[in-house]
């Protein structure tokens, strides 16, 4: 058996479904695409979507030809709500995006319903969400596909990657032809991807981590190493290249070793995310409620802050690590969203907690220090 074929297996395994439902890619948004493709998405159609995600989600939607539409998010979840989606359908919408932020789902089923009462089809982004559940149900399993992402800084990491969860049984055969259509990374590409994989392993520490997440973003803007957004992803709305791509070994052998590890990995982030959210309820700031608390996985935790610029001087005056997920509506992109048809104003939420959204790590051994800064900076939380 293949170290690619194994690998399905074990995610299967945890997910608790069929392997060939699985399928592997490069990165998370070619799993998107391959969904979006095997349900006849094209040129003419509506994908609704939260007006708050990374700009590689409506990329995926506009390389077929279809038309991104756009849907506010409530201030309390950071999820768009049944009846925000239900005003933006048209006889034109062909699918719904139902999106996980930063390990929580909301409103899935009643979504889900809504689609299927006006027979739409259904996408969980589950970018932030592998392992986190709804309702006592793994994230991914109650929509017609999800899609995963292995890259950096997501449930568990191989550098770059991509998991698609094929639910609807009627898409298979479709998707798995797309799927052995799409080339394979090069030897260029997986041997960057291997040596930066084992970089952060052994040179990413507190007192580095600012310094090489710039290098690192620096790097793969340019295209010298392999970054999560090629410069073209967030400059235009045309495919690059090399974006049809499949999985590769590498991923497959990092992604083994992680997925052994993951349970007690999720397990600490939703500890410690608990921590966070009492720490933001006892001081007066914005918190989860109890009735969320046990649908969320805590990839990080969402602070909103004054003067996001200033807060993040401090935090690199002190080694604290953290996340900029994401500096506008449509994350890197901060100017000419209206090239992929968002026009700011038009979403009031989702544009505030853009302009002051943070989040801190929820992967640390020890939270003293990064409660202690919170502690000492706490005027700078709204």
């Amino acid at each position: 058996m293949s170290l690619e074929k194994r690998y399905k297996e074990q995610i299967a395994n945890y997910l608790d479904v069929e392997a060939n439902k699985i399928s592997l890619y490069w990165k998370g948004r070619v799993a998107l695409y391959t969904a979006l493709k095997s349900m006849g998405i094209s040129d003419g159609d509506e994908v609704l979507l939260p007006a708050f995600t990374c700009v590689v989600v409506p990329n995926a939607i506009i390389y077929l030809g279809a038309k991104p539409v756009y849907v506010d998010i409530d201030e309390q979840t950071f999820c768009s709500s049944v009846d925000m989606i239900k005003s933006k359908m048209s006889p034109k919408t062909k699918c719904i995006i139902i999106q996980n932020f930063l390990g929580f789902s909301s409103n899935v089923d009643e979504i889900i319903a809504l689609a299927s009462k006006h027979k739409v089809y259904t996408i969980e982004d589950c970018t932030h969400g592998f392992g986190g559940r709804n309702k006592n149900i793994f994230n991914g399993l109650k929509s017609d596909c999800s899609f995963f992402s292995s890259q950096w800084n997501k449930p568990f990491s191989t550098g770059v990657g991509g998991i698609l969860l094929i639910n609807n049984e009627k898409l298979m055969q479709k998707a798995s032809a797309i799927t052995r259509s799409l080339k394979k990374p090069t030897l260029k590409s997986r041997l960057i991807l291997h040596l930066l994989i084992l970089s952060r392993k052994y040179l990413l520490h507190n007192w580095s981590y600012w310094m090489m997440l710039k290098l690192y973003r620096k790097l793969s803007l340019i295209g010298l190493v392999v970054g999560s957004s090629q410069k073209e992803e967030i400059c235009s709305i045309d495919m690059p290249k090399d974006y049809l791509t499949s999985s590769s070994r590498v991923q497959a052998r990092f992604g083994k070793k992680e997925l052994e590890l993951f349970s007690e990995k999720l397990k600490l982030r939703k500890n410690n995310g608990m921590k966070y959210n009492d720490w933001m309820k006892s001081n007066g700031k914005k918190f989860f409620n109890e009735q969320h608390l046990s649908n969320h996985s805590f990839l990080k935790y969402p602070v909103l802050v004054k003067e996001r610029d200033f807060f993040i001087s401090l935090c690199v005056k002190e080694n604290i690590q953290l996340g900029d997920w994401f500096i506008s509506p449509l994350h890197p992109v901060k100017e000419n969203l209206n090239l992929w048809g968002l026009e700011e104003t038009h979403f009031p939420v989702a544009k505030k907690i853009s302009n002051h959204i943070v989040n801190f790590p929820t992967e640390l051994k020890n939270m003293n220090s990064v409660l202690e800064f919170l502690n000492k900076n706490k005027d700078q939380l709204l």
